[in-house]
């Protein structure tokens, strides 16, 4: 039986950088410093790729790497690109990607890999049934994991809520678009967090994103009956994830 690695490489396609280092798999750290280069416009494929790799050139390291997009990835194909450049719609990232990497390519949604690496590694660590994160964001990323095993490509910020798509409402960028207070948009945000538990019964809310860096503007005043923690894993939650996707350590 092979012996699952120790280390994994991850890297985080962001909207405005592209982020990786090496992760350490027992800890859920990063082995090595995180780099970042600017993500390039427009955002093409050939664009990304090349710039993803010259991340993963930044370090000496040979193995298995995690990618994550911004966007739904079903069987290593990017299928939606509702915030990025048209052309990756069914574009075949991993195939892309393949032959400009250290190692064996491992592509999954970002809000999935942050989702991952937070139940194994950060507040959701030994949470047993449904665990969702959510992350409020320019749109509303939402991560399903049942007992560690993640249920990829949850595309639940889309729900429609009175009439609306719950991420034009309830995104942390509807927030500033829309000159709210505090209150009111809290009010959008427990709206959707009770849709999200009245379909689905979770165990635990994981709420991260941007806006989750100030919990005591708007967390104390959420209404929902499920328990709520707030994401620790910050910016290095997408690069973890990935790794560990990339590992094949169950998670």
């Amino acid at each position: 039986m092979p012996t699952k690695p120790k280390q994994a490489f991850g890297i985080d396609i962001g909207g405005t950088g592209i982020k990786g280092g090496i992760v350490d798999l027992v800890k859920g750290e990063l082995a090595s410093e995180r780099f970042r280069i600017d993500t390039p416009q427009p955002a093409t494929t050939t664009a990304v790729v090349e710039t993803a790799s010259k991340v993963a050139a930044h370090f000496d390291y040979q193995g298995p790497v995690g990618i994550t997009f911004p966007g739904v990835v079903l069987r290593g194909v990017v299928k939606t690109a509702a915030n990025v450049d048209k052309s990756w719609l069914d574009a075949p990232i991993v195939d892309l990607a393949t032959p400009l990497m250290p190692g064996p390519v491992t592509a999954l949604n970002d809000a999935d890999a942050a989702g991952l690496a937070e139940v194994r590694y950060g507040v959701g660590e030994n949470v047993g049934g449904v665990v969702i994160m959510v992350t409020f964001g320019t749109g509303i990323g939402v991560a399903i994991i049942n007992n560690g095993l993640l249920v990829p490509n949850a595309e639940l910020g889309h729900l429609e809520i009175d009439g609306h798509d719950a991420e034009s409402k309830a995104a942390a960028s509807a927030r500033e678009r829309d000159g709210l207070s505090w209150e009111h948009w809290t009010k959008r945000a427990s709206k959707y967090l009770q849709r999200l538990e009245n379909l689905l019964w979770p165990e635990l809310f994981i709420l991260g994103g941007g806006i989750s860096k100030k919990p005591d503007k708007w967390v104390p005043s959420l209404k929902c009956r499920t328990p709520v923690k707030v994401a620790e894993m910050a910016n290095n939650a997408g690069i973890v994830g990935a790794a560990l996707a990339a590992s094949d350590i169950p998670s």
